[in-house]
């Protein structure tokens, strides 16, 4: 059970405090208008590469991540509601705020997707790059 709530309410507020973080550095740039696209460039690739560090040693069912990732999701959005609609009376959701909540998802379940099937090669006698 501690490695759940690592894995979901550790981690997941964790990534949602760096992007917050950043979003706030550029809410005060000349890059504003662009914030939520920006972060989306970079901190997917950033997202995916801790969450590949996080969980490559251990072996899950894919239905862990996808829990994770509801969990991740959920987090995302009551933490923005009540840091950004409330807190800065934010009320601008648009398509890049629709984005970055199905990433949020999709990131744990694909990194999980890629582990499990990298895991089957392995045992197949292949290297996990498929070679």
């Amino acid at each position: 059970m501690k490695q759940w709530i690592k894995d979901t309410a550790g981690l997941g507020t964790g990534l949602w405090l760096i992007g917050y973080l950043l979003s706030l550095v550029l809410f005060f740039s000349p890059l504003a208008k662009m914030m939520g696209w920006i972060l989306l460039i970079v901190c997917t690739p950033v997202t995916i590469v801790i969450a590949w560090w996080w969980f490559h040693k251990r072996d899950l069912p894919l239905n862990y991540y996808a829990k994770v990732g509801v969990a991740w999701t959920m987090i995302a959005v009551v933490l923005d509601y009540l840091f950004i609609v409330l807190l800065l009376h934010a009320t601008y959701y648009g398509p890049d705020v629709f984005v970055y909540y199905t990433l949020t998802f999709v990131i744990p379940v694909g990194v999980g997707l890629y582990l499990i099937r990298a895991r089957r090669r392995a045992g197949a006698g292949q290297t996990p790059e498929g070679q």
